[in-house]
């Protein structure tokens, strides 16, 4: 809420912050009865100067006028000043702590219709979300098991395989041939109702997937295998109970028109795969070398993330929060931008489809509510015990990262450099090493004993 800044400092008489629940707190301001009449005074004045009334000169109406004319307006409009004014002067003192700061993305709503008495000081409340107060207590000394995992050479060649893939080339079929497993298939698609008519809002043109990969959202591809291009069917899908989204359990019927049909030839997999891949590798080998160092950095940080997980899952057992609704719903609206991203739509567009058809969005978040909340308490666990160790990134770290995301990225240092020399860019750079830093921490003050061994690929797609 962007207030702004007074021609003249109310003086505030009294503030009072009560705790309310879920993580939200009222402040109640009262305000010098002189204060209001002066804000009030103030606000004929301006209107003396500037209003134009017929028999009166500009800058020559009386306050009796006015306030005979417009009174209650000029109290509303007085009162108004008052509010912006002395909610600004609290906000915006720096050494307001921040469980009494409201998130920036709440804003603070008026309690009741206060009205403006011109004879007595003036009260009025306001509620608003705040970081929650957490207090947590042991954070070392617990134990905990993660799993274990090594990178093997099939998971090395199904990385050259996605190499290849990605480097494929597609040709039209014939419109005689049939969809087959790892065709490019172009459809336009569509929930019907139990009279086959299109559900509105559910209609999708110039769909495109590969045929048996599972990139397909709505998971018809068994349905439409053997289609040919300008061929429509009509079919109806159930989803297993076990599905993570809105359409769990769910039968849909579906109308699905093949409008391109497509197929991929891989190249060979040989040296010049690897030049075309990047000029740096001068042989297969060197890709395959590239390949294996970095998913073996994958592996080393999806490894790290879940005993990090796991060790604050246990704190977050000892600490309690209650996250605001305003901050819940900031990470619901997050995977929602992210799904819409994934089906290459907009999230108001794909909250209106699903509203319309046979998924609803309650649903999908009643779904994704719990992991949100989960996810909520533990960066609040975090972002509180780095404060309470007070841990910092200094200038000379900042810029030695800077340097190594220059090398990591083989990117010029001066583009990196340049990038951070913006102070929000700088700042989410400095929480991310005092993250990482803290993160060291908590593996070294805590115990994480080896458990069951896991193959690397269903390792980096659980969901751990």
């Amino acid at each position: 809420m962007e207030l702004p800044h007074p021609e003249k400092d109310i003086v505030t008489i009294n503030k009072e912050i009560s705790r309310q629940e879920h993580s939200s707190v009222k402040l109640t301001l009262t305000v010098a009865k002189d204060d209001v009449r002066s804000q009030y005074e103030e606000v004929l004045n301006n209107h003396s100067k500037n209003l134009q009334l017929p028999g009166f000169r500009r800058g020559k109406i009386p306050h009796n006028v006015l306030i005979r004319k417009f009174g209650d307006a000029l109290k509303t409009e007085a009162l108004g000043n008052i509010i912006e004014k002395s909610v600004a002067e609290v906000f915006e003192n720096e050494n307001l702590p921040r469980n009494e700061r409201p998130l920036p993305y709440s804003a603070p709503r008026l309690e009741g219709k206060p009205e403006l008495d011109l004879e007595n000081d003036f009260s009025f409340s306001m509620i608003y979300d705040v970081f929650p107060d957490v207090k947590p207590g042991v954070w070392k000394g617990f134990e905990v098991e993660a799993p274990e995992a090594e990178l093997s050479d099939d998971d090395v060649n199904r990385e050259l395989e996605a190499i290849r893939e990605r480097n494929a080339l597609v040709f039209d079929r014939e419109d005689a041939d049939g969809a087959e497993t790892g065709n490019v298939v172009t459809v336009t698609c569509a929930e019907t109702d139990d009279k086959g008519q299109t559900v509105p809002g559910t209609e999708r043109q110039d769909y495109v997937f590969t045929l048996g990969k599972g990139d397909n959202a709505y998971q018809f591809d068994d349905e439409i295998l053997g289609m040919k291009k300008g061929e429509t069917r009509e079919f109806v899908k159930t989803y297993p109970p076990e599905e993570k989204d809105a359409a769990a359990g769910k039968t849909v019927k579906f109308r699905v028109s093949l409008t391109a049909l497509k197929e991929r030839r891989l190249p060979d997999l040989d040296d010049e795969l690897a030049q075309d891949v990047n000029e740096k590798f001068n042989s297969l080998e060197d890709l395959k070398n590239s390949i294996r160092a970095s998913l073996s950095r994958n592996l080393e940080q999806r490894l790290r993330g879940i005993k990090i997980r796991r060790i604050l899952d246990k704190i977050c057992g000892e600490t309690p929060a209650e996250i605001p609704e305003s901050m819940i719903r900031i990470e619901l609206d997050s995977r929602w931008r992210n799904l819409a991203r994934a089906f290459g739509t907009t999230t108001e567009e794909m909250k209106k489809n699903m509203a319309k058809g046979s998924r609803t969005v309650e649903n999908l978040e009643d779904a994704w509510r719990p992991d949100a909340v989960k996810a909520l308490h533990s960066q609040i666990i975090v972002e509180t015990l780095i404060e309470e160790l007070k841990l910092d990134a200094g200038d000379e770290e900042l810029e030695k990262e800077i340097a190594d995301i220059a090398a990591a990225e083989n990117a010029p240092a001066e583009d990196i450099k340049t990038y951070y020399k913006e102070d929000q860019a700088r700042e989410r750079l400095r929480d991310q090493i005092k993250e990482r830093k803290f993160f060291d921490m908590l593996l070294a003050e805590n115990t994480v004993k080896p458990g069951k061994k896991e193959n690397y690929l269903d390792l980096m797609s659980g969901n751990d």
